[in-house]
């Protein structure tokens, strides 16, 4: 492939990052990354705009986004943003000569079948590589929970993108059970990505606090975070706690209903809480199946450490798709 240039972007609920990503066979390189307030624009043309400002010199024609939201229909809509885009005409509305244009986690399995086994960490199961066939199961949580599935076979692979973040939450224990009941009443509907996303942190913790009969002090997604991860607020570090123990059973889930012979979670959130995450009972929650609990011991979890999966992931679908 003659090498070239294309700008990617990274479209989510929170944040709109951009690079230029250099194709010319193997991993596509990222340069001039940078990560813009997603609710300081209105729209993409408006972020891209921006982009092209800071970068100081012409984009490139080509350009391939990632974007938290199904891709299908005439019009795109997020998730967790108020953010529209109209297929039609789009490359000529953001003065562009072509646009791809792939769900988010989409782009994040093209990245994990592209990556080299040094950008993989592990969580938990056995050691060794990422198995070579079969499906691997891609989970991450931030504003929203991503998941997609990389068949790989003799042929290379395959990425299918789903909205598997969006199944319903299924409660193990009272105080799930509790904080299932809370949230029911607030949105008529769990899914598992009010529990296991960036927000879901802010909803156990006041679920914890009332378990106790006291009323959670408001605080910020990002300030409780901060806290959980710092380690020095007990009540937001047994928040993170719950928190693992409901990433663990929900991961499983998903893999059992993949039949995946690999996970690998990816995103920020997971990258920062890595060390908590190994030393709570995620990896009990993942392998708890009942009749099935041999049969996901033996799934190796991995983390994905490179810092722009969403970035890379795009660069990599526009470059299978030439």
């Amino acid at each position: 492939m003659t090498p070239r240039d294309i700008v990617v972007g990274d479209i989510g609920g929170t944040h709109a990052r951009f690079a230029i990503a250099c194709l010319g066979g193997g991993v596509p390189v990222l340069r001039d990354v940078v990560s813009l307030p997603a609710h300081d624009y209105p729209d993409l043309a408006a972020a891209l705009r921006c982009y092209g400002e800071r970068l100081g010199r012409p984009l490139p024609e080509a350009a391939a986004f990632a974007v938290a939201g199904p891709v299908r229909g005439a019009t795109i809509s997020f998730t967790n943003s108020p953010w529209r885009i109209a297929r039609d005409g789009l490359a000529e509305a953001l003065g562009l000569e072509r646009v791809l244009l792939i769900n988010d986690f989409g782009a994040v399995g093209h990245a994990v079948a592209v990556l080299p086994e040094g950008d993989f960490a592990r969580v938990c199961g056995p050691e060794g590589p990422l198995p070579t066939h079969g499906a691997i199961s891609i989970v991450g949580p931030g504003t929203g929970l991503g998941v997609a599935i990389v068949l790989r076979g003799a042929a290379g692979a395959q990425v299918i993108e789903t909205e598997g973040g969006h199944t319903a939450f299924a409660p193990l224990d009272a105080f799930e059970q509790a904080l299932h009941a809370r949230l029911l009443r607030r949105h008529g509907r769990v899914s598992n990505e009010r529990v296991v996303c960036g927000a879901g942190l802010v909803a156990i913790h006041e679920a914890l606090r009332a378990e106790e009969g006291q009323k959670a002090a408001p605080l910020a997604d990002a300030d409780l975070w901060a806290a959980a991860l710092g380690g020095d607020d007990p009540h937001a570090r047994a928040a993170l706690d719950r928190f693992c123990l409901s990433y663990g059973a929900v991961v499983g889930d998903l893999a059992l209903a993949h039949g995946a012979a690999g996970v690998v979670l990816v995103g920020s959130l997971t990258q920062r809480m890595i060390a908590p995450l190994r030393a709570s009972g995620f990896a009990a929650r993942f392998t708890a199946k009942g009749r099935h609990s041999g049969y996901m011991g033996a799934i190796p979890v991995r983390l994905a450490t490179h810092p722009q999966p969403g970035l890379l992931g795009a660069a990599a679908a526009f470059a299978a798709a030439a």
